[in-house]
């Protein structure tokens, strides 16, 4: 069979296999559904009892709807001015009154703005950049009544429960304020976050509102071009909305996280003071750190550099292995030490994603990595972007159009990735197909985009792929999930032949890491390849063709120098010379070979050697 048979093969395979995909989604549906949503932390949200809620209270409804008429209708009066004027010198206009008026409207209109600064499906891309600006600071409430509300959550009297209480809020945003005390019974510094009153009172009716207003004006909209519901939008928007309304949730998320990095010494997470908590307060222990963006956050570079490998590190765990990921972690809630350690604060803003979901994320990653757009396209399928039996292959050519081989390589070189790069290529299709980025999801973009920012403010240099690789290759070659790790398949094993390249770069990236290299389970993975190949014979057959495509020359060649990349790992550890000199036996061998053939292409998405 020829390599044109073996392409052929695997695209009749993939088809096969795509048509019983979707056999099975339909069997299991309910399963399916229950899946695609990412968040799984106690939902507070239900549109029918939100709207009795708002509905009986018909005079405070009735006020709060003109008002936002009121304003509403302002803005919309400015606009074409406003853009005429943009238009004619490149200004801002626009998009600074948008800002200016969601601050006045409120929490839930901040949150909104906040939202739609990650949703390219929804708005156009020199708006989404002013509401990144968008800041969610107000003035304080009256410290009487937080000190009130402390009272009412814990049954007992301040001067009774602190030795020490900031007599003026340290931080005040919409939602709330955050004091700092001390606790009288065992002199342990606190930080106290106390709800804004009525703030989830005025959130029911704007929710209810904007409900309304999404299925009387945009539902049209929304399913032509997005392919679902408006109320759908509006649903998953509040849904985390009323999360973060509730601090009952935030502890369980502190708790959640702390239990999730207690192995990790160089992550920080501030224990809870539960029996002082509830819906209303929230006082946990008081995180030493300062804002990571602050000139004097780091006693040196090397404090600097290490920092930042920490949290490209911390939020793939996050993301990739442990399924709950900080929504939002903005220089404010992401404090440096003076030693390079991390430390997160505010978890109001979390999300969970399942394990299948976890999987499909990787499986993207290799679809992008073989360029594989039809795969990538179901992929994205999968993660809720597009409607379950949509027809992928435009979609698909799309996709290839955008993140084609000269973008893809343009984007991920080891001088210019960027990941809003990346988005932003992504984003021309959500005008073009019905494509739409669930809430959920939109929190894992603004996540890395916010990541991103914070480590080209601390080093304009700082290439987040030359960190973020060594993990993702550790993670398909040490997952406990044999199923995950067995993914190195459709790494190595491309258009029908097996690219040994892949192999040595994902080993060797593997073994890269800026907290002292990493133990590759080699006979692990040797177990899991004999009994998938022992049970699969599709795969059998694939890696047979795979392996059979390259000579006997080339795969005694490349088994030495695989062997030099497995024997720098174990050695380097010990003594750094041993490790340099494998390396370069390696490349001096085998420079002249590279030269010859182009690389696969995973080896432009690698760190350089």
């Amino acid at each position: 069979m020829d390599a044109t048979d073996a392409v052929v093969g695997r695209t009749v395979r993939m088809k096969a296999k795509s048509a019983m995909g979707r056999v099975k989604k339909v069997k299991d549906k309910a399963a399916l559904e229950a899946d695609r949503d990412f968040c799984r932390v106690v939902t507070r949200y239900d549109p029918e009892a939100v709207q009795r809620e708002a509905l009986g209270r018909p005079v405070e409804l009735a006020k709060r709807a003109a008002k936002l008429v009121f304003v509403l209708g302002k803005l919309k009066g400015k606009r074409e001015r406003l853009q005429a004027l943009d238009a004619s010198d490149g200004g801002a206009r626009w998009g600074e009154a948008v800002r200016e008026t969601l601050c006045e409207l409120g929490p839930l209109f901040v949150k909104l703005g906040q939202n739609l600064a990650n949703r390219p499906d929804l708005v156009n891309e020199d708006l989404m950049e002013e509401l990144t600006k968008l800041q969610d600071r107000v003035p304080p409430f009256n410290s009487k009544l937080a000190f009130k509300i402390i009272e009412e959550e814990s049954g007992r009297l301040i001067e009774e429960t602190f030795s020490e209480i900031s007599a003026e809020p340290i931080a005040a945003a919409s939602i709330g304020q955050v004091y700092r005390g001390t606790l009288k019974r065992d002199g342990t510094d606190v930080a106290i976050k106390v709800l804004r009153p009525n703030t989830r009172s005025q959130c029911v009716m704007d929710l209810f509102l904007l409900r309304a207003a999404a299925l009387r004006f945009f539902d049209d909209f929304a399913r032509a071009n997005l392919g679902c519901s408006a109320s759908l939008l509006v649903d998953e928007f509040a849904e985390k909305l009323l999360e973060e309304l509730d601090f009952v949730q935030e502890a369980r998320n502190l708790r959640d996280f702390a239990f999730n990095f207690r192995n990790d010494a160089n992550v920080q997470i501030p224990p809870v003071v539960s029996e002082l908590s509830g819906p209303r307060v929230l006082v946990m222990h008081w995180q030493n750190g300062v804002r990571c963006t602050r000139e004097d956050a780091f006693s040196d570079e090397a404090s600097r550099a290490r920092f930042l490998v920490n949290g490209v590190e911390a939020g793939l765990r996050q993301l990739l292995e442990f399924g709950l990921f900080h929504g939002d972690p903005h220089p404010g809630n992401v404090l440096a030490l003076p030693n390079g350690d991390i430390a997160y604060v505010d978890f109001g803003n979390v999300a969970e994603i399942s394990r299948s979901n976890q999987e499909s994320l990787i499986d993207a990653v290799v679809h992008v990595m073989n360029r594989d757009y039809e795969a990538l396209a179901s992929s994205l399928e999968d993660l809720g972007f597009l409607q379950p039996g949509a027809d992928i292959g435009p979609v698909a050519e799309g996709l290839a159009d955008v993140w084609g081989d000269e973008a893809l390589q343009s984007l991920a070189s080891a001088e210019k990735f960027s990941f809003r790069g990346l988005t932003r290529e992504f984003n021309k299709l959500l005008y073009d197909y019905p494509i739409r980025v669930p809430e959920r999801f939109s929190l894992v973009i603004r996540s890395l985009l916010t990541q991103e920012n914070i480590c080209l403010t601390l080093n304009p240099d700082f290439n987040l792929l030359d960190a973020a690789f060594p993990y993702v290759a550790r993670r398909l070659l040490t997952d406990p999930d044999p199923a995950l790790r067995l993914r190195l398949l459709k790494v190595v094993v491309v258009n029908g032949r097996f690219e040994w390249d892949r192999l040595r770069n994902l080993i060797d990236m593997a073994g890269i890491g800026a907290k002292g290299g990493v133990s590759v389970p080699i006979f692990a993975l040797a177990k899991d390849a004999a009994h998938m190949l022992a049970t699969d014979k599709a795969i059998r057959q694939e890696l047979f063709i795979g392996l059979r495509s390259v000579s006997l020359a080339e795969h005694i060649k490349e088994s030495f120098s695989l062997g030099c990349v497995l024997l720098a790992i174990a050695f380097g550890r010990l003594t750094q010379p041993v490790f340099d000199f494998f390396r370069g036996i390696r490349r001096a061998l085998f420079r002249q070979r590279r030269g010859k053939r182009p690389r696969a292409p995973v080896a432009s998405l690698a760190p350089a050697a």
